[in-house]
């Protein structure tokens, strides 16, 4: 905090020099806003993530009890987004503040269900994906294509000038890059284990749709309003693993 004082002293002498540290400030603000945008994204979907994860393993342990490969690779998927989501709320707290109160209108899955089952994730209807094959291979491809925008993102995102700015946020990001392929493998598993399509063009349609959605129109929103709030509490509070004993490594 001095360094930049004696900094503003001696750009303030003269009007160039004026101007040249407004632009050293608004570019830390610029900065600062993004990743904060940009986490408080990411921790929601984390979140919506492994929680979505119950409804399917719920369904998977009913549909197939005798299919332990699947389920265990769904559970580890659903540890995985658990711990991810641990991670970046150890960032905020490193950083003293929370998350901005994004809510689903930020969700890749929320809106990728919402546009393909016609309900949203809370309302999805686990007995009928239980009771019909078709619902479930759809709930599949689904997860699949989801998990697979993910990786694709977060390299995108690992060669980022604003996020190869923040080391915490760098090793997040790698972590999360080594476990996606993992993510997406049972559920391309299953259907092809079981005689079921690939997503077709227009599924792939969609989640370009939804991803361009987000990148183009809401998250320009969200970083423009002054007005969004933050979280008062994290949305794990009450679950019984809501406090780890102590934070992942990368965080």
């Amino acid at each position: 905090m001095a360094g930049l004082a004696l900094l503003a002293l001696r750009k303030l002498s003269d009007p160039g020099g004026f101007r040249e540290f407004g632009g050293l400030l608004m570019l830390k603000w610029v900065r600062r806003r993004y990743l904060d945008v940009l986490g408080s994204i990411y921790i929601y979907n984390e979140h919506r993530g492994y929680t979505a994860i119950d409804r399917v393993l719920e369904a998977v342990r009913v549909r197939s009890p005798g299919d332990t490969d699947l389920i265990a690779a769904i559970e580890q998927h659903r540890a995985d987004e658990r711990a991810h989501y641990v991670m970046f709320r150890r960032w905020f707290e490193l950083q003293g503040r929370m998350p901005l109160a994004v809510d689903r209108t930020f969700g890749h899955i929320d809106r990728f269900i919402e546009i393909m089952f016609r309900t949203r994730i809370d309302q999805l209807d686990t007995q009928a994906i239980i009771d019909d094959d078709r619902q479930f291979e759809k709930l599949c491809r689904v997860i699949a294509l989801t998990e697979q925008r993910g990786y694709r993102q977060v390299e995108i995102l690992l060669n980022h000038r604003l996020v190869k700015s923040d080391p915490v946020l760098m090793k997040i990001f790698r972590v999360i890059k080594k476990d996606e392929p993992s993510h997406w493998a049972p559920y391309e598993g299953w259907l092809r284990k079981h005689g079921k399509r690939e997503p077709k063009w227009w599924e792939r349609r969609i989640d370009t749709f939804i991803h361009s959605e987000l990148l183009f129109l809401k998250l320009p929103v969200l970083f423009l309003n002054p007005f969004i709030g933050r979280r008062t509490d994290w949305a794990d509070s009450g679950e019984a693993q809501a406090k780890p004993a102590t934070a992942p490594a990368a965080a």
